[in-house]
């Protein structure tokens, strides 16, 4: 602003100036002019008079030196010049200034010389006799004079310039301090130009109104992110552009950024041609979704384009975490399928069997035996079906199932009593150590999932080997530990020997019988009691199940 001040008054002392010595060389030019004229009418009257009284010889001797006078007869020929020779003169009759001289008895006129660059002033007076007297004098054009005065003017013209480059720059510098200095936090208490407080009071209106759209923004703000921030589902915020506005922490962890991405275009956060052709459809004015796979889970993306005025003015994508959803339908139907593979190779044996019987193609000696392979796989068939049933109550929650508090040494100890004869079939050695600890729970569940334990220590053990049992307290609860010297887990197996009809050593299992579920319920029951299940093992080398209880204590609690 103060270049723009500062040049705006050079340039009006600029044109100030010029006009000024325009003006003034035109006014002075008019001045002497005027004075020039009246000398040069003077000297006519003077002349004219001494042409009257002697004639011709008034100008023998006569010097002239700044005048020019010419004498001319009632017809235009030339009497006298003292310039040139009045012979070869032409006839003046048609001049200006002679003709109202002989019409008026006195004329004047001016004319301009292009060539000579000068202006001839003529004063004329008729005599007594019917002649006129003329006197001229030349004078310098307006240009002429200017050109003949350039040095000095050029002077002056530096001398100005110079006061003027001065001058501008104090002023320009006076006129902006004070607006440089405006406070606009209180506009109405500032001082120095009257002119300004107009804008002023319009300055504090549009701050009021930005002040309180600013405080209703920070609270729309304040609520989203109080919203969004205890979100478990991803949020991002797009314009028409699919440039980011924001984004809540979920979506900042599900894509490993920080918000340090506002401002910037989607595909810096992620360049999945899945998720670009998703908000290529949402910005074409439909909703779209998608589910994609990022690492370990998966996620919905939901694309939806938010209107304003009837245009596009931005895209919410809302992504949700289906992951234990996805778990959940992949364990449904590899449980049908389990199911229906269990069910089947017992109804099938079955079925096979009672053909032969009833085509009466078993001999009478061999019928006790296929009756007691029809019994023993509809046993297995009840047991699997009576498993099932029962992971379908914990599902549920089992809060049909009353709770009361249970001694845990003594029940293990019964255990093992019941698994004696089956220890001693597989040559395995069970040992119970540990110390009488009460829980409050459910006592069937607590059987089945000590029993389960215990009974697959022993069917997955090797001839010889060792079950240890430990039931002791730690702190304020009670641990279970049940270890082995079997076959061991592999690492790839240890996240899933807890699911369903899942099988460490499937020939083996096939082998030793079961249904496959009996670590399902352990981790069902422990869910059901707020235990927690610990396992250690190795491949060869045994495995190590521990589960902690909460005391009966805290289960009171």
């Amino acid at each position: 602003m103060t270049k723009q001040i500062f040049k705006s008054i050079c340039l009006t002392a600029f044109v100030v100036f010029l006009a000024s010595i325009l003006l003034f060389m035109g006014v002075l030019y008019e001045y002497f002019s005027g004075i020039q004229r009246s000398q040069l009418k003077m000297q006519t009257d003077l002349a004219a008079q001494g042409a009257e009284n002697e004639g011709l010889k008034y100008f023998d001797g006569l010097d002239v030196k700044y005048y020019r006078i010419t004498w001319i007869d009632t017809n235009g020929t030339v009497l006298y010049d003292s310039k040139s020779d009045s012979l070869e003169m032409e006839n003046h009759l048609e001049r200006e200034e002679i003709k109202q001289a002989l019409s008026e008895g006195r004329g004047e006129s001016s004319r301009y010389s292009v060539t000579l660059m000068e202006r001839s002033i003529y004063s004329a007076r008729r005599l007594a006799d019917g002649t006129v007297l003329r006197l001229s004098i030349t004078q310098n054009t307006v240009f002429t004079l200017l050109l003949g005065m350039l040095q000095p003017i050029a002077l002056i013209f530096v001398a100005a310039l110079i006061l003027a480059l001065a001058l501008a720059f104090r002023l320009s510098r006076n006129i902006v301090k004070p607006l440089n200095s405006l406070n606009l936090d209180e506009p109405l208490k500032n001082e120095g130009y009257r002119e300004l407080t107009p804008l002023f009071e319009r300055i504090v209106t549009q701050q009021r109104k930005i002040r309180r759209q600013r405080e209703e923004l920070q609270q729309k703000q304040s609520e989203f992110e109080t919203v969004t921030t205890g979100m478990e589902e991803g949020i991002i915020l797009l314009n028409e552009k699919q440039i980011v506005l924001g984004m809540n922490p979920a979506a900042s962890r599900l894509f490993h950024i920080d918000g340090s991405c506002a401002g910037k275009h989607i595909v810096s956060v992620d360049r999945s041609l899945k998720l670009q052709e998703l908000l290529y459809k949402a910005g074409g004015g439909g909703h779209a979704e998608m589910k994609m796979e990022i690492g370990a889970g998966y996620y919905q993306f939901s694309a939806t384009p938010v209107f304003s005025e009837g245009l596009i003015s931005g895209i919410v994508l809302l992504i949700l975490d289906v992951t234990e959803k996805e778990k959940a339908e992949q364990l449904r139907r590899e449980f049908t399928a389990n199911v229906s593979h269990e069910l089947k190779t017992p109804l099938q044996t079955i079925s096979g069997y009672a053909e032969l019987l009833a085509n009466n193609m078993v001999k009478p000696e061999d019928t006790t035996e296929f009756s007691e392979r029809i019994y023993g796989e509809a046993k297995r068939m009840i047991s699997l079906v009576e498993d099932i049933i029962r992971l379908s109550r914990l599902d549920e929650g089992a809060e049909d199932m009353e709770r009361e508090p249970v001694e845990l040494y003594g029940l293990t100890e019964e255990i093992l009593r019941r698994l004696t004869e089956e220890a001693k079939q597989a040559e395995v050695q069970m040992v119970l150590t540990g110390e009488q600890a009460e829980v409050y729970g459910i006592p069937r569940l607590l059987e089945e999932m000590i029993y389960n334990l215990c009974d697959n220590a022993v069917k997955y053990n090797q001839k010889g080997g060792q079950v240890s049992v430990s039931v002791k307290k730690e702190g304020e609860g009670v641990c279970v530990a049940v270890s082995d010297t079997g076959i061991g887990i592999p690492d790839d197996c240890r996240e899933r020997i807890f699911e369903r009809f899942y099988r460490v050593d499937k020939s083996r299992s096939k082998e030793i019988g079961g249904t496959g579920l009996g670590l399902s319920i352990v981790k069902h029951a422990a869910r059901l009691h707020d235990a927690e299940i610990e396992l250690e093992s190795a491949p060869g080398e045994g495995t190590v199940i521990s589960v902690r209880l909460p005391g009966i204590c805290n289960c009171n609690a």
